[in-house]
């Protein structure tokens, strides 16, 4: 029994030290560049100025049903699953040295590359692994709060995912959605 706690310890010991150093060379990944307006208790209202991102469009009516598959065709176009088969060390909002006119063009016909508009958003954020549910949860709790505070919010509910599914600590989600937002 002994021997089995031992090696318990361990295992667990080996997994929070891959997580470190896997939280380590994360955090130093370029974000989406945005600026904070307004701080509420429980979320935030932020500026996204336009951005380049490759993106796909599909048919599935879940975020599981998506996450799998949409990572898999993104992914390979970033890790060099396009026709310089030049790799893209950034998810799926591209880095700001990238414009939609210098990406190299995808191999796979679902992946979209276009810029964003600028756009003012709310967001809440979470942690954990996300699942169908939190996606639901979030956004009707994102709701309520707009709601709340008088703010209109503008077209679908967005998922915002940081880590990359082997990251285990530390993990960061949020649920943005664009707002009609007049500085004041």
């Amino acid at each position: 029994m002994r021997m089995l706690i031992i090696i318990l310890a361990v295992i667990i010991l080996l997994i929070f030290i891959l997580q470190s150093f896997t939280i380590m060379p994360i955090s130093k990944t370029e974000e989406q560049k945005h600026s904070l307006v307004r701080k509420y208790k429980d979320f935030e209202i932020r500026f996204y100025p336009s951005a380049t991102i490759a993106s796909i469009n599909s048919n599935a009516k879940t975020y599981r049903d998506l996450s799998g598959p949409g990572f898999q065709k993104l992914a390979g176009y970033i890790f060099g699953g396009n026709e310089a088969n030049k790799k893209i060390t950034m998810s799926f909002v591209m880095p700001s040295s990238y414009t939609k006119d210098n990406l190299p063009k995808p191999n796979d016909p679902n992946v979209q590359i276009k810029n964003t508009a600028d756009e003012y958003v709310a967001v809440i954020r979470f942690s954990g692994y996300a699942s169908d549910e939190d996606l639901k949860f979030y956004s009707e709790k994102l709701q309520n709060l707009l709601k709340e505070n008088g703010i209109t919010s503008l077209g679908n509910y967005r998922f915002l995912g940081y880590n990359p599914p082997f990251q285990f600590i530390g993990r960061r989600n949020e649920i943005i959605v664009a707002v009609d937002w007049k500085e004041k």
